[in-house]
């Protein structure tokens, strides 16, 4: 069985995960073999699917689950979520 992970990380306040954060999102999870889930309000979508990820609907606040699985999964989750950290109101 491969390695699994999980963390959480929260959306800053005034971001919401619209076209522009998504596609940043969805480029750096794409870098990573690890099979790779964001979960919100409920939902859950694979993070390497633009379309699933902005299907979530996630906005400023809102807390995200993170998940993966494989050989990178720690490597992955680090990115992804240094990558939502990043994100300003302006992207």
């Amino acid at each position: 069985m491969p390695p699994s992970s999980e963390t959480t990380v929260a959306l800053p306040t005034g971001v919401d995960l619209h076209a522009r954060p998504a596609a940043n999102f969805v480029r750096t999870a794409m870098r990573y073999d690890a099979r790779v889930a964001v979960a919100a309000n409920g939902d859950e979508a694979d993070a390497k699917s633009l379309l699933s990820v902005l299907a979530l609907g996630a906005r400023s606040g809102t807390t995200l689950t993170l998940r993966a699985d494989g050989a990178d999964a720690d490597e992955a989750l680090s990115a992804l979520a240094g990558c939502i950290a990043g994100l300003r109101e302006d992207a």
